[in-house]
């Protein structure tokens, strides 16, 4: 499971099972969106996942006077589901 973080306040998640990312949405068909990471954990809290991501793409690279951008620039990190995921002293 991806999260994926829009302008730092909009989160969205993205099942990925391969060979495309399938947006969550609601049991009305609406996407499920969030305003912070730990809502969305929060509401993803009773889905059995094997793993959590947090993706960002940065915008800076479609500055003005910036030369285009040849390859993906996303930063994609893992989330512990909870602070019992941390591996010991960390």
């Amino acid at each position: 499971m991806v999260i994926h973080s829009l302008d730092f306040s909009i989160y969205l998640a993205y099942a990925d099972f391969g060979a495309e990312p399938l947006l969550v949405t609601e049991a009305d068909g609406k996407p499920l969106r969030t305003r912070n990471v730990t809502e969305m954990k929060q509401r993803l809290a009773g889905v059995p996942l094997p793993a959590l991501f947090l993706r960002h793409q940065s915008a800076y690279d479609e500055m003005v006077g910036q030369p285009l951008r040849t390859g993906d620039n996303s930063l994609e990190v893992p989330l512990a589901r909870d602070w019992g995921d941390f591996p010991e002293g960390q």
